[in-house]
């Protein structure tokens, strides 16, 4: 887009303000002028001298921001319980919107966001960072190109210690927030849930949608001190009858992130590891010829870009909200399948220092645990773990509505 494009941004205590950093230090690229920033408690904020000094103006409401001013895009990186209502508002209010990810907490929510969408006109867009990389973009065009041949199964682990002070945040690990709204906090819907929607978006029959989960059975545990999970193993089938198996857990003790996946394709297998910074992404067809792919990380202020170039193109946009549905569709499902959560036994459950002086609660073997069961497609329970419970395999064929049940 030539001309300058004006933005409000939602939400700046946690990641929102990387979003900030990126137009503060890249401005001129895509011509991006902040309308305003709104967060309900600015002072309790890192930047907000910052953003002071800036001379941006500071709102505490969507509502007080649109009633004096307006925004050609709106940036939600709010809580999980507070998007589908400032994305409807938003784009009742005339703003394109990216929406963090997850798109809600609810189908029924998600349902919301997409029929605000098309009575506004307006577009919107579910950030998830990896779907609008050029690499993932790329493997997706050359899987729906057939040179993998048809998807089999696909499996994905994320161990990520995440310490004491993540949960301390007023809606992290919670179900519900004090007014009764779902938040559903968990692994699987915020820290890994790019990796669990990528498995559906990759194998989407067509550009800009993801493949359907139709079954799920979960199994979900907790170490810390939290209403919710930090720690599940699932296993999914997709309306193609392709089996999808997530494992994550915040529960373990090493620092840093690993993150593996495998996706199995009848012509060739596609594999992703990640440990502590340490990438491969390569796929090998049974030809023996080998595809290597760059790392898919992608900054947030190079998505806002792609989304804003998208927009001013009229060309569709990475990650809709079509795109997203499959992994709030899973989660739900997820929840419904072990509406009670499992504590870890406690004399499994140990504490240890982090370097930066925050201390992890996490599970003594539970690594070693998940990655065994990662390789051998199990769930916990099918391996005969003594903490292990199964869950109920979930029917989310016409699911429109969470809970089904009473949690």
């Amino acid at each position: 887009m030539e001309r300058s494009v004006s933005v409000v941004v939602v939400g700046i205590g946690g990641f929102g303000y990387s979003y900030l950093k990126g137009i503060f230090h890249n401005g001129d690229r895509c011509k991006i002028n902040i309308a305003g920033v709104v967060e309900p408690y600015p002072e309790n904020c890192a930047c907000i001298a910052e953003i002071k000094n800036r001379n941006i103006p500071v709102f505490r409401s969507l509502q007080e921001f649109y009633s004096s001013s307006f925004a050609d895009f709106a940036v939600i990186v709010s809580p999980i319980q507070f998007h589908s209502d400032q994305v409807c508002y938003a784009l009742e209010m005339g703003s394109h919107v990216l929406c963090e990810k997850p798109i809600s907490a609810t189908v029924q929510d998600a349902r919301k966001m997409m029929k605000a969408r098309d009575k506004s006109g307006k577009i919107l867009a579910i950030g998830y960072q990896w779907s609008f990389s050029d690499e993932i973009q790329q493997l997706k065009k050359n899987i729906l190109s057939g040179l993998y041949g048809r998807p089999k199964r696909l499996k994905t682990i994320v161990l990520w210690s995440r310490g004491v002070k993540y949960y301390s945040r007023s809606w992290a690990g919670k179900l519900r927030d004090a007014s009764g709204r779902w938040i559903l906090d968990s692994i699987a819907n915020n820290a890994a849930a790019h990796y669990l929607h990528n498995m559906f978006f990759v194998t989407g029959k067509s550009k800009y949608i993801s493949a359907v989960p139709k079954t799920v059975q979960a199994e979900l545990y907790r170490a810390n001190d939290i209403e919710n999970f930090d720690t599940v193993a699932a296993r999914i089938f997709t309306d193609d009858n392709t089996e999808m198996m997530f494992f994550a857990s915040h529960a373990h003790a090493a620092e840093g992130k690993i993150l593996k996946f495998c996706y199995e394709f009848t012509e060739g297998t596609i594999y992703y590891s990640d440990e502590r910074g340490n990438i491969s992404f390569e796929a090998r067809l049974k030809n023996g010829s080998v595809i290597r792919y760059n790392n898919p990380s992608l900054d947030s202020y190079s998505k806002f870009c792609r989304f804003i170039e998208q927009v001013g193109n009229n060309e569709p946009v990475s990650c809709g909200p079509e795109a997203a549905y499959s992994h709030i569709l899973c989660v739900n499902g997820m929840q419904e399948s072990m509406p009670g959560i499992v504590t870890f036994p406690d004399n499994l459950i140990k504490r240890e220092k982090l370097s930066d002086g925050d201390e992890v609660i996490f599970v003594e073997g539970l690594e070693n645990t998940l990655t065994e069961c990662y390789e051998l497609w199990k769930l916990p329970s099918e391996k005969g773990i003594a903490w292990a419970k199964a869950g109920k395999e979930i029917n989310l064929t016409g699911y429109s509505f969470f809970p089904a049940q009473t949690l």
